[in-house]
C-alpha cells in the first residue's frame, strides 16, 4: 500500500501526497517506511523558509510569492505551521484562507500542520512532510513558521533560504532581533511598509546588520532588506527576486552543501534521540527501574549514576 501511494505522489497525484503527509505526520512507524522509499528520489527542491512575530503578515506575503512562483512555471509546495487545536490536536486555522485561490491549481500543494508542542516554530513531521513534497517533483516548498515570536529558530535547520518577516510598529521588532532570529536571516522583508515606523524599523535592522558586518563577510553574504506592502504588491517582485538571488549565491558559494549536511547531521541526532528516548522510557516502566529509581529516592544511589545503569542496559539490549 505504502509502495503504491508513493509511485502515485511521485506521478503527482496529489491526493497521494496528501495521504502520505497524514501518516507521517500521525503515525511514526508508517513514517519511517515512507522516508526510506521517497529519500532517493528527493534533493530537487530548494526550501525557503517564511518566519516572524504573529501578525506580521507573513500569510499574504506567501501568496504573492506563490503567485511570482508558478508565474515561472515552479511547482510550488507549501507547509503553513499553525498553532495546534486545544479540541483536535490539529492545525488551528487549517489551510490558509489567504492562499486558497491557489488550492485549484495543480502546480500548488498547501497543507497545514499543527505544532503539537514543538517549542521551535514548526511541527515535528515538517522535514518528513518537506521530503514527500520533494520526491512528488515541488521544486519550490515554502514553510510558513506559527509565529510564536522568539522560539522561530527551528527554521534555519530546514530551509535553505529564511526570509525574516517584520513589521512596524509591533513594539518587539528589536526583541526579535536580539532573540536569535537576527542570526538566522538571509533576507529580512519589512512587511506593512506602508504603515508610521517603517524608516525607523529600517535603520535599526541596518544597525543590527552592520553590527554584526565580519561575520557576514566571512559568510560572503549580507542580508538584504525588503520593504514589502503585500496588499498592494510593492516590493513583491524585488524579495522574490532577492531569494533568487540567495538560491544562487547559495549555490555558486557551496553553502548549499554546507548547509544541507549540517541540516542531515541534526537530523540523524534528532532521529537517534528520539529513539532512545523512547527506549529509556520503556526501560523505566520495568520493574528492575522502579527499584532503582527506589534506590534514589533513598539516596543509596545518585541519580547520574542511575542514569548510567539505564543507559548501559538499554545499548546493550538488556
Amino acid at each position: 500500500m505504502l509502495e503504491e501511494l508513493v509511485r502515485n505522489a511521485i506521478a503527482g497525484d496529489k491526493k497521494a501526497v496528501a495521504r502520505l503527509i497524514t501518516l507521517v505526520e500521525n503515525d511514526e512507524e508508517k513514517a519511517r517506511e515512507i522516508i526510506k522509499l521517497v529519500h532517493p528520489h528527493t534533493g530537487k527542491a530548494y526550501v525557503v523558509g517564511i518566519t516572524g512575530p504573529p501578525g506580521a503578515g507573513k500569510s499574504t506575503l506567501l501568496d504573492k510569492l506563490i503567485k511570482l512562483a508558478r508565474e515561472e512555471g515552479h511547482r510550488v509546495g507549501v507547509i503553513a505551521v499553525d498553532p495546534t487545536s486545544p479540541f483536535t490536536g490539529g492545525a488551528l486555522l487549517g489551510d490558509r484562507l489567504r492562499m486558497q485561490r491557489h488550492s485549484t491549481d495543480p502546480g500548488v500543494f498547501i497543507r497545514s500542520m499543527a505544532t503539537r508542542g514543538s517549542l521551535g516554530g514548526l511541527a515535528k513531521a515538517t522535514n518528513d512532510a518537506i521530503k514527500v513534497l520533494d520526491a512528488s517533483g515541488y521544486d519550490v516548498i515554502f514553510v510558513e513558521t506559527v509565529g510564536v515570536g522568539q522560539t522561530e529558530v527551528d527554521i534555519v535547520r530546514t530551509a535553505d533560504t529564511v526570509v525574516l518577516v517584520l513589521v512596524p510598529g509591533y513594539g518587539d521588532e528589536v526583541q526579535a532581533l536580539k532573540a536569535g532570529l537576527m542570526e538566522i536571516a538571509d533576507i529580512f522583508a519589512i512587511n506593512k511598509a506602508d504603515r508610521e515606523g517603517t524608516e525607523m524599523l529600517h535603520l535599526e535592522i541596518r544597525m543590527a546588520v552592520e553590527f554584526e558586518r565580519d561575520r557576514w563577510r566571512q559568510l560572503g553574504w549580507e542580508p538584504p532588506i525588503v520593504e514589502t506592502t503585500a496588499f498592494t504588491l510593492r516590493g513583491v517582485r524585488p524579495l522574490w527576486e532577492a531569494i533568487k538571488k540567495h538560491r544562487d549565491f547559495m549555490i555558486s558559494s557551496g553553502k548549499l552543501n554546507e548547509r544541507r549536511r549540517l541540516r542531515a547531521v541534526e537530523e540523524v541526532k534528532a532521529i537517534v534521540a528520539d529513539s532512545v528516548v523512547s527506549r529509556v522510557e520503556d526501560r523505566l516502566r520495568s520493574p528492575e527501574a522502579e527499584e532503582l529509581i527506589e534506590k534514589v529516592l533513598s539516596g543509596r544511589i545518585d541519580p547520574y549514576s542511575a542514569a548510567d545503569i539505564v543507559m548501559e542496559r538499554v545499548f546493550d539490549g538488556r
